[in-house]
């Protein structure tokens, strides 16, 4: 029986999983934002290179998604500052570098606009932060 698929799928959903998790804390806590891209990537070099020189094909194609999952998180981070400016992340009031954010572009925002009431269309900026759970937004403005 051959169980390399059920180890990709596995691998693959795990770390796509954990790595978006990862991304949006990681960027909300970091001042430096290059810090913990460098080290995704170096992170994602070894892992692949681990990947290459291995002869367990199952370790193989694990450690080749993992590997190409932290350089892909890398890039993420980056991008994940980006939705921050633009109001599509909420922005972390405590970090220094997204009070900065929150001062130069009048899209960032503190709220969490993806934990809202659907309503079945799109809204506008000005009527979504009245659809946020109102137990959420007063838990995130306490904090």
């Amino acid at each position: 029986m051959n169980t390399l698929g059920l180890v990709a799928a596995i691998t693959a959903f795990l770390t796509i999983w954990i790595g978006h998790v990862a991304v949006r804390k990681i960027e909300a806590n970091t001042r430096v934002i290059a810090i913990p891209m460098l080290v995704a990537i170096v992170l994602g070099l070894i892992t692949e290179y681990c990947s290459l020189i291995t002869d367990n094909r199952s370790l193989k194609t694990a450690l080749g998604i993992l590997g190409i999952t932290l350089l892909w998180d890398a890039f993420e981070i980056y991008r994940q500052q980006n939705r921050i400016k633009h109001g599509h992340a909420p922005a972390n009031p405590n970090n220094p570098r997204h009070v900065k954010i929150l001062a130069e572009y009048s899209t960032a925002t503190t709220l969490n606009l993806l934990k809202r009431d659907p309503i079945g269309r799109q809204v506008s900026p000005e009527e979504a932060p009245k659809l946020i759970h109102h137990e959420e937004h007063e838990v995130s403005q306490r904090s």
